[in-house]
């Protein structure tokens, strides 16, 4: 599971990296939780571009999504029978760009400790995503997003059995992004466990565990059992006010 992630990429450089058409302003975000707005990127009628979301993906069938589960994440290998996903992995495809992504070990003392988790080489990661467009009674819209995990390889399975999908090369994200052209099962075939080495990890101060700090201590190592520093006054939150509805 991917509860939390980061993302730091300034917008000029998410504009240029995912050719996209147009370019959204978010402040860097270092601990984006669930329900919150983040950016997203799709293409539709041959345009590629940036959106806010909410991460919680909801279903444009929901009638109620106050009464609907929160789905953060949709898993690879059911994706395309359950129902809550299989039309969007047809038709609503998405990367969401992240810095890199906590996860939490628990160790031997039965605590449960944070990780950050990143690219060895230091490039932004594309996480494979479904989007939806829920439209309310009132005619109220709001797009949503759920994250794809897969079974965490070798190298992570010590922190987590799952992982996000990540999209590594440029054709990889041109292909899931494109879904004029590539089917469903095609695109399936890319959301797999990256090989041992493409990413790394180190221990992060457990205040990343409340949402409300949102710092670029939060991504620094810690020594685990040492005292860890203090927090920062957080940053507002990108994307105002648009997720309110739910």
């Amino acid at each position: 599971m991917c509860g939390r992630y980061a993302s730091t990429l300034p917008p000029e450089m998410m504009t240029e990296l995912f050719k996209l058409l147009n370019r959204v302003e978010m402040v860097p975000r270092y601990n984006i939780a669930p329900t919150q707005p983040i950016v997203a990127i799709w293409e539709a009628e041959g345009r590629r571009e940036a959106h806010f979301a909410r991460w919680g993906f909801v279903p444009n069938w929901v009638k109620d999504p106050r009464e609907f589960p929160l789905l953060i994440n949709a898993r690879a290998e059911s994706m395309s029978e359950k129902p809550a996903f299989r039309d969007r992995v047809k038709h609503g495809r998405c990367i969401v760009p992240a810095s890199g992504y906590y996860e939490w070990h628990t160790g031997p003392d039965k605590k449960k400790h944070p990780y950050y988790i990143t690219r060895v080489d230091g490039q932004p990661m594309a996480l494979a995503g479904l989007y939806s467009n829920w439209i309310g009674p009132n005619g109220e819209e709001v797009d949503t997003v759920a994250t794809i995990t897969v079974a965490a390889n070798p190298q992570l399975s010590v922190i987590h059995d799952r992982m996000p999908a990540i999209l590594l090369s440029e054709n990889q994200q041109d292909n899931w992004l494109n879904v004029r052209d590539v089917r469903a099962h095609e695109a399936a075939q890319m959301a797999l466990p990256l090989e041992d080495g493409a990413l790394k990890f180190h221990p992060v101060s457990t205040r990343v565990n409340s949402a409300r700090d949102d710092d670029a201590g939060l991504i620094e190592p810690v020594e685990l059992g040492k005292p860890e520093p203090a927090a920062v006054k957080p940053k507002k939150l990108a994307g105002g006010g648009q997720m309110d509805l739910f």
